[in-house]
């Protein structure tokens, strides 16, 4: 009895141990899950925040931009105001472009008599385009610049009296030419064209550019040879003019003569012609009229339509007198003109040819030379 007494608080001592022992390893346990967890979760976040910065610094060498070169920008410069006011110049490269829309529209008025006419002002002119009365924005005289290109027949068909032509020419520049104010370019024609001389001042220039002329030789292109100065003088600002010394006729040109008219107007060129057949043949025979060919009829209906059209004029000297008397004319007319000026309107059809008539108001006795119409630009 004793012995089973004492076996049993053995046992039940046993028992308080083992249970003991097993709390003690379960609160051991317990507490390394416990310390386990807290480093699993700081090195979690250390190493979260540690991917944080690390993400931080590839960012900063991956996403900021390298330097980039600045592109050199492209300048455009706005063009200055175009002015159609007189600027002395002294090279061609000086010389200003003007706005195509503004229409120069020359007149020379003269009595009876033929005596230039040289008191009248804005209000006394009347402007009709199409027939339609328009205003005319303004007028100017003798001090708007003269842009002059001179022709000179240099074929083979003008070898008689030559070296007159030449004299004459010669004083025309001297007499046309205001120092300052006007410039004068000169063209050799024949089988082609050559600008001998570029638009200048200087007249001596254009009378040693003449003397240097080769021989006459070859056909005629003057058709040609006038679209060419006209396209020459089209953007120069100023009273373009055109003076031709020829005897009008033309064998070679690719133009015709449609084409001419249409593009002198276009470049609203006046053209002047100082017709060297009765001259020639005034040398040649001592009569005034030679026989009158074809060719030489259809030339002077040319020369006459194309200074008709432009407000120019037809000049047929048979000696040296009236040969110089031709040149002294034009010089003289061109001092004395009226230049009017006239801006179409935006509603004008772009390209259309547009007629002009121009009136004197008060007076009806005097007569007035003029162009005959102009293109509206496109």
């Amino acid at each position: 009895m004793v012995y089973s007494f004492m076996a049993r608080k053995i046992l039940d001592f046993k028992c308080f141990i083992f249970d003991l022992l097993l709390k003690s390893m379960f609160c051991c346990v317990y507490i390394f899950l416990i310390f386990s967890l807290q480093i699993i979760a700081q090195s979690g976040r250390n190493k979260s925040q540690q991917e944080i910065e690390a993400a931080k610094e590839i960012k900063k060498v991956v996403f900021v931009p390298a330097a980039i070169a600045t592109p050199t920008p492209i300048v455009t410069s706005t063009p200055k105001p175009k002015t159609v006011e007189p600027k002395s110049v002294d090279n061609e490269d000086d010389v200003i472009r003007v706005d195509s829309t503004l229409i120069p529209i020359p007149a020379s008025v003269t009595d009876f008599s033929g005596k230039p006419i040289n008191d009248l002002k804005l209000e006394d002119f009347e402007l009709l385009i199409d027939g339609k009365l328009v205003e005319i924005d303004e007028i100017s005289r003798s001090e708007t610049p003269v842009r002059l290109a001179f022709l000179f027949d240099n074929s083979s068909s003008v070898v008689q009296a030559l070296e007159f032509e030449k004299k004459a020419a010669i004083k025309f520049f001297k007499q046309v030419i205001r120092p300052k104010l006007d410039l004068a370019a000169l063209f050799s024609v024949s089988t082609g064209t050559r600008l001998e001389q570029s638009l200048t001042k200087n007249s001596s220039e254009l009378v040693n550019a003449l003397s240097l002329f080769p021989e006459p030789q070859g056909a005629t292109a003057l058709l040609d040879a006038i679209i060419k100065a006209s396209n020459y003088l089209k953007d120069v600002e100023g009273r373009r003019i055109i003076v031709v010394l020829s005897d009008g006729e033309d064998t070679i040109s690719d133009s015709t003569f449609e084409q001419t008219v249409q593009i002198v107007q276009k470049n609203n060129c006046q053209i002047y012609v100082v017709k060297t057949t009765d001259f020639e043949n005034f040398k040649l025979t001592g009569e005034r009229k030679g026989s009158a060919n074809t060719r030489s009829l259809a030339a002077e209906r040319r020369m006459q339509e194309l200074a008709l059209q432009t407000g120019g004029a037809v000049y047929s000297p048979v000696d040296e007198k009236e040969l110089d008397a031709a040149f002294t004319r034009i010089s003289s007319e061109l001092s004395q003109q009226y230049i009017l000026s006239y801006y179409p309107t935006d509603t004008e059809k772009r390209g259309a040819f547009r007629n002009i008539s121009l009136k004197i108001k008060s007076r009806n006795n005097l007569t007035i030379r003029t162009r005959k119409g102009y293109f509206v630009t496109k």
